[in-house]
């Protein structure tokens, strides 16, 4: 495993940390929980989190990455698009061949870069099979950047743990606690990181596997919690990230 000085993380809302804490107690997801592990076996490692909820790739590519590259990360991680796999419209081909200019300026930075497929979330959330043409197109072009530029890549789509309802919060898109967790210890093993594993990937026995009631009901949460606000927003002309900045903007010790 090559040491790291510094770590900058980009995405969305699942890399800004939402559900595993809250904004007034303080965000605590997966990238954080990578950072406090990447620090054991590398001491002065300093940290910075771009990204902003409710981001997609164009907002990555033409606001995150020009703050990040100035910081000369050795180490980037990557998590970005389920916004574009989401929002209706014929704009989800622009959506990719910006994905593909994000890979390609990623891998000149010569930076360590650790990127992620997006889980088959139909698997526990009906309206999935609508997005499912879109979560194969994303994941093949992830998983092919990937292979051309040496990427690390965590592979979520197939996971048996990312079909259990526990590992993700109410509204059935953004990861628990336990998902941030399961999200973390995957990109350790990306890494190679001492003491990784791909048990991460295993479904957990003692959790309640998916049944066509809890289907139903992440339906309903889904349809409460993610598709209202996303509609009153629509229509209001916002964005959930509208206004906010990154949380960690700048390299700062973990």
């Amino acid at each position: 495993m090559a040491g790291f000085a510094r770590y900058v993380a980009l995405g969305d809302s699942q890399t800004e940390g939402l559900w595993d804490g809250d904004d007034d107690t303080g965000l605590f997801g997966f990238a954080d929980r990578l950072a406090l592990m990447l620090s054991a076996d590398n001491p002065g490692l300093r940290y910075a989190n771009l990204a902003v909820r409710g981001n997609q790739i164009r907002d990555v590519l033409v606001d995150q990455l020009p703050r990040a590259l100035p910081m000369r990360p050795d180490l980037v991680t990557v998590c970005i698009g389920m916004n574009d796999v989401t929002r209706p419209g014929p704009g989800f081909d622009g959506a990719l061949a910006r994905l593909d200019q994000l890979h390609r300026e990623l891998a000149r930075s010569g930076a360590t870069v650790v990127t992620t497929t997006f889980p088959d979330v139909a698997r526990i959330l009906p309206i999935g099979r609508v997005l499912n043409t879109r979560v194969l197109r994303i994941n093949a072009e992830i998983r092919a950047a990937a292979q051309r530029y040496g990427f690390g890549l965590v592979d979520l789509f197939d996971a048996p743990s990312m079909a259990q309802p526990e590992t993700w919060s109410v509204d059935r898109v953004h990861g628990s606690p336990r998902g941030h967790m399961l999200f973390a210890a995957a990109a350790a093993e990306a890494l190679g990181l001492p003491g990784s594993s791909h048990d991460w990937a295993g479904a957990d026995p003692s959790a309640s596997a998916p049944s066509v009631r809890s289907q139903a009901y992440s339906q309903v949460l889904w349809t409460q919690n993610m598709l209202m606000p996303w509609l009153w927003r629509h229509v209001r002309g916002r964005s959930s990230g509208g206004g906010r900045s990154p949380r960690r903007p700048v390299l700062a010790p973990v």
